[in-house]
C-alpha cells in the first residue's frame, strides 16, 4: 500500500491530499529515509512524522488491502515512544 493511502486509512493524517503535501515537504520518513507519497509500505516499517514541535514514530503492524473502519484503524500501527 502506498504511504499516503496508509496515512489516511490509519487516520494518522486526516486526508490523502494532506498526506501528499506532508510527504512532499520532506516531513515524513520511512526507516529514517525521506519518503515520497508513492513509497510502498510493508509490515515492520517505521514511519516518522515531523510536526511543528515534535516527531512521532509508528511501526506498521498490518498493511490493509482497502479501507478499514474507524475502530480498526489504531490496530494498523503501534506508536513508538522514545
Amino acid at each position: 500500500m502506498r504511504l499516503d493511502k496508509f496515512l489516511k486509512v490509519s487516520r494518522l493524517i486526516k486526508r490523502r491530499t494532506v498526506a501528499n503535501d506532508v510527504c512532499d515537504s520532506a516531513r515524513v520518513f520511512v526507516n529514517n529515509n525521506p519518503a515520497k507519497p508513492a513509497k510502498q509500505l510493508k509490515v515492520g516499517d517505521i514511519i516518522s512524522i515531523e510536526y511543528k514541535n515534535a516527531t512521532k514514530s509508528y511501526k506498521v503492524l498490518v498493511v490493509p488491502n482497502g479501507n478499514v473502519s474507524i475502530n480498526e484503524a489504531p490496530s494498523l500501527y503501534e506508536e513508538i515512544i522514545d
